[in-house]
């Protein structure tokens, strides 16, 4: 396993920011970490990569202890905090050609990160003078400078515009085809379009881990539908496939099918059979979205 995490948990005082979370992540793996603020991301991805130590629980990236080994972590592990650090006042070239130093990286393969960085316009000007999407590129360029087997991403895509996202999108799905990727995100689209799997964290406990194909694959449907007249749930209950029938107000339906055949035209069906009138008719499949907010929403 690429990183290995055993029952790790962390206290402030008298909270609990971590609490019992384990899980195992594979090379070649994306996986999507989310969760609300405050759920323990950042504080998790800072135990990675060793810039904080557990209160309990032991952690290995790439066969590296975080508690006995740090120097080997750190050498395996490129990371972008989500407050990305940088020097203003240096180049972005210069900046690089820094960071370089401590890991002894050539200067062909600076320029090779610059390139892949999409930083080659922008690489002679002052770090102050780039924009905010420039920036997170140059984070990101730090970060794989010493070509390292896990990446470790908090936010990577802040301040980016759509061109710029597509580019680091695919920029981050051809370094996972190689390594493993933990991204951070509140974007859910971001998840969807990168990672093969994604964990849910709330109130610092895993409350959902689960591969992205298995969440594309569900078989259950919502059709939200409303009437021009109450219907009894029982009458909807009798059609095909439904596993649950819903009356959330009024003449407003919620029908759970057991399926992933489209069925707005069967419920069109029985409201024509029952002469009842369609005032608004959709359909509601399960999103990472909806997961997300049913797995984070308080009770």
């Amino acid at each position: 396993m690429s990183i290995s995490v055993s029952n790790i948990s962390k206290t402030y005082g008298s909270q609990k920011a971590l609490d019992q979370v384990s899980f195992n992540l594979s090379k070649g793996e994306i996986v999507g970490f989310l969760g609300p603020n405050g759920a323990g991301k950042s504080t998790l991805m800072k135990i990675l990569t060793t810039y904080l130590l557990p209160t309990e629980g032991e952690a290995e990236v790439n066969g590296f202890s975080i508690i006995t080994e740090a120097g080997g972590v750190q050498k395996s592990v490129g990371y972008l905090p989500e407050h990305n650090p940088l020097y203003l006042d240096m180049y972005v070239r210069e900046y690089l050609k820094f960071n370089a130093s401590i890991y002894k990286v050539s200067k062909d393969e600076i320029e090779r990160i610059i390139r892949n960085t999409g930083l080659t316009p922008e690489a002679h000007k002052k770090i102050g003078a780039l924009s905010k999407g420039y920036r997170q590129r140059v984070g990101l360029a730090s970060a794989l400078l010493h070509d390292p087997d896990v990446l470790i991403l908090d936010e990577p895509t802040t301040g980016l515009d759509p061109n710029q996202l597509v580019e680091i999108r695919e920029l981050i799905k051809s370094v996972g085809k190689e390594k493993t990727v933990l991204l951070s995100t509140h974007i859910m689209q971001e998840v969807e379009a990168i990672c093969d799997r994604v964990i849910i964290i709330h109130h610092g406990k895993i409350v959902m881990d689960k591969k992205l194909s298995e969440l594309k694959t569900g078989k259950q449907q919502i059709v939200e539908v409303e009437f021009d007249y109450r219907v009894e749930t029982v009458a909807l209950e009798k059609l095909d496939k439904v596993s649950k029938v819903e009356n959330p107000n009024g003449f407003l339906y919620h029908i759970y099918f057991d399926t992933d055949e489209d069925m707005r035209a069967k419920v069109f069906d029985f409201a024509h059979d029952n002469e009842l009138k369609i005032l608004q008719l959709h359909q509601k499949n399960t999103t990472l979205e909806k997961l997300f907010s049913e797995m984070t929403t308080e009770k």
